[in-house]
């Protein structure tokens, strides 16, 4: 079983490295790395260089997440299609795991992980729906098979760091619109660095994100008022115990779900 997987990458060089080095270990070495470098210089080129055992293939794209991936498209031809980010490691063993849940079971489409642990995580194994994906699935831990990808077409480039996020789950939504079976195994876990950002600004930027994802998808209100009360939840809690970091948060997450959605 092949993989193509297509990194976009910025203003990282130290973190990408780090992901290649773990990529150079994995058990399964049927694979391809895609890096779309959006840097505006040649700061990847010792990196890339430093890592010949690997196939590598250099794309450039412009500013924004969704249109780094969506430059990779076009040139995909593996059997498995992953998105790991710039500054995320594999485990060794993870596309060996990956290819063979997938061989065991023609009738999968794809399978997704997580992140190491936090309480937003499902810990239970599901078969991915529109209600149950919001806490099973993250850009880098996502594997579709090239079917997928072919039918479900281009990311959506509203969506995409630096300005906005969500972008996976607005494409893990339309390809179980389109039929794809998609299992979440909470033992695919990827290490991923913790980058200190302002909570407030990033509650309102996932939070504009998911308020536009919910208007786009039709969500039923049912779906809308959970999604709204979450936050409002957090906020009474973190009032509650006195937290104004985590109140900024939830409260920045809910006004930005309720601007987005309205709007």
């Amino acid at each position: 079983m092949t993989f193509d997987l297509v990194v976009a990458t910025i203003d990282r060089v130290e973190e990408l490295e780090r992901l290649l080095d773990s990529l150079e270990r994995q058990t399964h070495k049927n694979f391809r790395v895609l890096v779309v470098d959006q840097n505006k210089d040649n700061r990847l080129d010792a990196a890339l260089v430093a890592h010949p055992a690997l196939e590598l293939e250099r794309l450039r794209a412009p500013g924004g997440l969704s249109r780094a991936r969506n430059a990779a498209l076009p040139g995909l031809r593996a059997d498995v299609v992953a998105f790991p980010d710039d500054d995320c490691s594999f485990p060794d063993n993870l596309l060996e795991r990956v290819a063979g849940r997938l061989a065991s079971d023609p009738s999968l489409d794809g399978v997704t992980g997580r992140a190491p642990d936090s309480a937003s995580w499902k810990h239970d194994a599901a078969m991915l729906t529109r209600e149950n994906l919001w806490n099973r699935a993250i850009s880098f831990t996502i594997f579709l098979r090239g079917g997928v990808i072919e039918r479900v077409g281009n990311f959506d480039e509203a969506l995409g760091l630096p300005s906005s996020s969500g972008e996976e789950i607005d494409y893990l939504i339309r390809a179980i619109d389109a039929g794809a079976r998609i299992e979440y195994d909470p033992t695919l876990v990827v290490m991923h660095l913790e980058k200190a950002l302002d909570p407030k600004a990033v509650g309102a930027r996932d939070g504009a994100s998911i308020g536009y994802i919910l208007r786009k998808h039709r969500y039923p209100p049912l779906t809308v008022g959970r999604m709204l009360a979450r936050p409002a939840a957090g906020a009474l809690l973190a009032v509650a115990r006195r937290d104004r970091a985590q109140a900024r948060f939830h409260l920045s997450t809910l006004r930005g779900r309720l601007q987005a959605y309205r709007s």
